[in-house]
Order: structure tokens, then C-alpha cells, then sequence
């Protein structure tokens, strides 16, 4: 019967291009409660993994990873078939100026934000809330990007992505296929990108809390 749920959840994982260690499953299904329908299961098993650190938690062949010479800058353009999940480590917004953003995040810190060219006041728990347009980047962005095995390789948003955003989760898992590769660099475009979901709650959190400083010690290196 042990057998048989790790046999399931292992192909319903794989079928999203999931590949779990054995002892990831392995600890997965000794905590599990023996009545729970299989159905809620696999979408707990999917959940879980994908927050996880897929350095820890999946397996790597050469079929679910970065080529091993991704990151030579000497070959000029080259194509990754894929599928390769892999986690977002960090995205940066390069179509706003670092001293931008950083306004952007004081206003929201007192509770401002812009409705047209008028700055709007926020009031915490007034009955009534003000119509606010936020206004959300369109990028491009820059992400880095992390696969199973540990390497981290820099991508380029060419198009608008759904999912991919200033407001995403630190260590998101995305799946990427079919895409071009310049000189060490990712380009993602929208037929190949397929935003998974998850997140990485520690690196998460110390990410977000580190926006501001990393902005302004970015704006002050003259970036």
C-alpha cells in the first residue's frame, strides 16, 4: 500500500515536471494522515514541494537542469529545450530608476499612494476607502534564477509575463521551455515561461525586508 501512494504521488508530480528525491516523498508520506482521500493528496503533495528549496527536495539529471557550460558567455546564442524548474532568487525592476522605487516604498510606508497625479492618503479602517488606481511596473525585469542543482543563471523578461512581477514570492518555482539563452543570460518570453507557483518563506521574508536598502546602496553605486 506504501508502495503504491508513493508510486501516485511520484507520477502526479511528475507530470508537472516534478521530480521529488526519494526522501523528500519519504518524508512527505510519513506525515500524512492514512484517511486522507488521495485527490487532497497530491495537491498537498504539489503545495508543499513547491515550497520548497528544489536544491533540497528534487532531483537532478541532466534532462531537469542547466546545461553545464549555461553560464559561458562565449557561446553567443544557443536554445534550452527544457523543461527545467527552477526557483527565483532575486528580480530587480529595470525599467524604474533605483531612487524611483525607492520613493515608491517610502510612499507606501506612509500610507500614500497615487490615484492619476493626486497623491491619495490612506486611512487604516476608515469605512469608507478611496477608488486608488495602483499603478503596477511592467518591468522589463531582471531575475536570477536557481535549478536543482544549485546554479544560478541571470534572465531578462523580454515580453510582459503573467506572474512575473515586483509583488512575487522569493523563491517562486517557474518552468521554462524552449527558450534562448545570449551569452550566459535566459531570455523569457511568454510561450516559454509557465510561472508554477510556491515559495521560499525565509528567503522570502529577508528579501522583501532588505528591498529598500538594496535599492538605495544599488542607486548610490550609480545603477
Amino acid at each position: 500500500m506504501a508502495n503504491n501512494l508513493l508510486a501516485e504521488l511520484s507520477t502526479h508530480l511528475q507530470a508537472r515536471h516534478l521530480y521529488p528525491t526519494p526522501a523528500w516523498l519519504q518524508s512527505f508520506t510519513g506525515g500524512i494522515r492514512p484517511t486522507t482521500p488521495l485527490p487532497a493528496l497530491k495537491q498537498t503533495a504539489v503545495f508543499r514541494l513547491l515550497a520548497t528549496d528544489i536544491t533540497t527536495s528534487l532531483a537532478s539529471s541532466p534532462a531537469t537542469i542547466f546545461p553545464t557550460d549555461i553560464l559561458n558567455a562565449r557561446i553567443q546564442s544557443r536554445h534550452l529545450a527544457g523543461p527545467v524548474v527552477c526557483q527565483v532568487m532575486d528580480i530587480e525592476d529595470i525599467g524604474h530608476s533605483c531612487w524611483s522605487q525607492v520613493e515608491a516604498i517610502e510612499a507606501k510606508e506612509r500610507g500614500e499612494t497615487t490615484k492619476g497625479r493626486e497623491v491619495v492618503r490612506l486611512v487604516p479602517d476608515a469605512n469608507e476607502q478611496p477608488d486608488v488606481q495602483v499603478t503596477v511596473s511592467k518591468g522589463p525585469f531582471k531575475l536570477l534564477l536557481q535549478d536543482a542543482k544549485g546554479v544560478k543563471v541571470y534572465a531578462y523578461e523580454l515580453r510582459g509575463i503573467v506572474g512575473i512581477n515586483m509583488g512575487m514570492s522569493m523563491g517562486v518555482k517557474i518552468l521554462l521551455r524552449n527558450c534562448n539563452v545570449r551569452r550566459g543570460v535566459v531570455m523569457l518570453e511568454p510561450g516559454g515561461v509557465q510561472v508554477l507557483g510556491g515559495k521560499i518563506e525565509t528567503l522570502d521574508k529577508s528579501w522583501k525586508d532588505g528591498t529598500k536598502e538594496r535599492l538605495i546602496a544599488a542607486a548610490n553605486a550609480g545603477r
